[in-house]
């Protein structure tokens, strides 16, 4: 009986076995001639050339003449994030070397890897001094230099960058280098004087909301135009929270129309009929309610510093108050923030805030 229990299970267990392998490989290779790989829409339409790339004119035209004779300085690329630094050259990059020379040709450093004093002795230096030749497969112009892209380069240590600066003078012959970065002034001066610097402004609302309505058609996405708008509105220039709060909305909906509503929603914006709903209870002057109010703020999973932004604009933007009043709430708001970065207490900041907000508001009551 246990050998008969036995039989069939051991017949029955290696045949499928073989079968699921073979049913493996053949989904693992019809995969990979589909190439049906779900990538983010941040990714999927980066610029693959730099005529893609919006808004940075003089940076593109630059580049455009450099491509053309296939010669390049060192660069230095800042400005605010999504602005599209790392997208520039990585296209341009592409456009120069071809498909099949960019891997050899170019070596990416983020800040995620690492990149101290020691890997810019050894790694940087290394590859730096290797001898490129100036032909491609395809018959193009190539030029007989690679490119190493910095990108995060304000993060790295002075010794680094100071170690760096040798290594941009001694290989110049071999090497071009790109630093990317958002604040220039923690780039050593050194650095900064051997690179043609470029500021990449924060994008246009007529330029996001065109690159919105282009995502939107090609990933046939329901949008109201009252949405394209306050998507534009809640990311400040960054095109690639923009697209990313597209895609997460889009996710959310399940192809109905998205709304304003939902855009603040996934935003993690603060509604305004919230932080009027504060500053009119500040003005009552009653701190029972203030308290409620902040709890309830609170519970409701708001982030203060966001409450702190949005009330900036708030207290800078109206007429209801005077300049003495608004200087005061504008410094209070200034330190809480601070507070808050360093790792304070949201409730305790918030209820610090709105108490001197109320003082403000009904002192001349």
């Amino acid at each position: 009986m246990q050998a008969f229990l036995k039989g069939p299970s051991s017949i029955s267990t290696k045949p499928p076995a073989a079968k699921e392998k073979g049913a493996a490989g053949a989904a693992g290779s019809s995969g990979e001639g589909k190439k049906l790989k779900p990538i983010p829409w941040v990714e999927k339409y980066r610029p693959k050339n730099v005529d893609e790339v919006a808004f940075q004119d003089e940076v593109v035209a630059v580049l455009k003449k450099s491509l053309e004779g296939a010669d390049l300085p060192n660069l230095l690329f800042y400005g605010p994030p999504g602005t599209g630094k790392t997208s520039t050259i990585l296209a341009a990059a592409r456009e120069l070397y071809g498909p099949e020379l960019f891997r050899q040709r170019v070596l990416e450093l983020n800040a995620s890897d690492e990149r101290g004093i020691q890997v810019i002795r050894e790694k940087v230096k290394a590859f730096a001094q290797l001898t490129a030749s100036g032909s491609r497969s395809d018959g193009k112009v190539c030029p007989p230099f690679k490119i190493v892209i910095l990108d995060e380069a304000d993060s790295m240590t002075s010794a680094a960058q100071a170690a760096l600066r040798r290594t941009m003078e001694k290989e110049s012959k071999t090497t071009r280098f790109c630093l990317i970065c958002n604040y220039i002034s923690r780039i050593i001066e050194p650095l900064t004087s051997r690179c043609s610097k470029f500021r990449f402004k924060p994008l246009s609302d007529k330029i996001q909301q065109q690159r919105l309505l282009d995502v939107s058609e090609k990933e046939h996405v329901k949008i109201s135009s009252e949405a394209v708008l306050y998507l534009v509105k809640v990311s400040e220039g960054d095109l690639r929270k923009a697209i990313t709060f597209l895609q997460s909305a889009t996710r959310l909906m399940g192809g109905k129309e998205i709304t304003e509503k939902i855009v603040t929603e996934i935003a993690g914006v603060i509604p305004k009929e919230t932080t009027d709903e504060l500053l009119s209870v500040c003005q009552s002057g009653s701190f029972e309610k203030l308290e409620t109010l902040a709890k309830n703020l609170i519970n409701e999973g708001y982030a203060v510093a966001q409450l702190v932004n949005q009330l900036h604009d708030t207290v800078v933007e109206s007429e209801d108050y005077s300049d003495k009043q608004k200087s005061v709430i504008v410094e209070k708001l200034a330190e809480v923030d601070k507070c808050l970065a360093d790792g304070a207490d949201e409730y305790l900041q918030l209820m610090s805030l709105c108490a001197l907000v109320m003082q403000q508001l009904t002192q001349n009551t």
